[in-house]
């Protein structure tokens, strides 16, 4: 039990600026327990929830959607979607494995990686000045839970192309660790937003196996960037599948 807190703490540490520290034992224990994704998430998205919240009964559906935005990257830091600039500039580059890999592994920022970032915060911005008042904060709870989930997704079933952090969360996340997280994070999900919930978390995971795809036809590995590219795009995935299904499937639990 010991160790499971310390995970879950160190969680933090990695997947938020919470100063909360961490070190290299965290890090080892985070990743015997990552599992515990799901977990920090739903803390993460009920504060992002709160904020969405507190924001819709002062600000018109536009700001809010905008300081929501701001929330999540100062809550969440901004090394995720770095990580998904860095696997848009490998992806769009052109020519052989080892040249998108060169590109991917380049700290500049290319055209590929604007590209990316844009997409995923105008989505965002769209999807959640277009969210319904009532769902948005549980949409937000919802979708943190799945984009924890879709990282763990992401590195069960990807191979490991380099040293770094990466390799450390591929290496120890196999079927077991996405088996627990995912019953963790469909309980959190039904939770909230009841069967709408785990149609948000569906959507998570199909991002993060198409993901993978990409990865393995253009890198033919996985690194920490495609990791932290999971966590943006289930994200999104998860707050489109809520928006979309919103109206079809029931969500309330009152």
């Amino acid at each position: 039990m010991k160790g499971l807190i310390f995970a879950i703490k160190s969680g933090f540490g990695w997947l938020s600026t919470i100063p909360v520290g961490i070190s290299m034992e965290g890090v080892e224990a985070l990743m015997r327990h990552v599992y515990v994704f799901p977990l920090v998430g739903a803390a993460l998205g009920a504060i992002l929830g709160a904020v969405g919240y507190a924001a819709g009964f002062a600000l018109p559906a536009n700001l809010t959607a905008v300081l929501i935005i701001i929330a999540t990257y100062k809550l969440c830091g901004i090394n995720h979607i770095d990580g998904l600039a860095d696997f848009g500039d490998g992806v769009i580059a052109h020519g052989s494995r080892e040249k998108k890999i060169a590109a991917m592994k380049d700290v500049s920022l290319g055209t590929g990686g604007a590209v990316f970032i844009s997409v995923i915060i105008l989505t965002a911005y769209a999807v959640l000045s277009d969210m319904p008042g009532r769902l948005l904060p549980l949409a937000l709870l919802a979708a943190e839970i799945s984009a924890k989930q879709a990282m763990i997704a992401f590195a069960a079933f990807s191979s490991s192309l380099q040293k770094g952090f990466g390799q450390i969360m591929i290496e120890r996340t196999g079927g077991r660790q996405f088996l627990i997280g995912l019953t963790i994070s469909a309980l959190l999900c039904s939770a909230a937003l009841g069967p709408l919930g785990l149609a948000a978390l569906a959507a998570s995971q199909v991002a993060a196996l198409v993901l993978i795809m990409v990865a393995r036809n253009n890198f033919g590995g996985a690194t920490g960037d495609g990791i932290g590219a999971a966590n943006e795009v289930g994200r999104m995935a998860a707050l489109a599948g809520a928006l979309t299904l919103g109206g079809v499937l029931p969500w309330t639990l009152w």
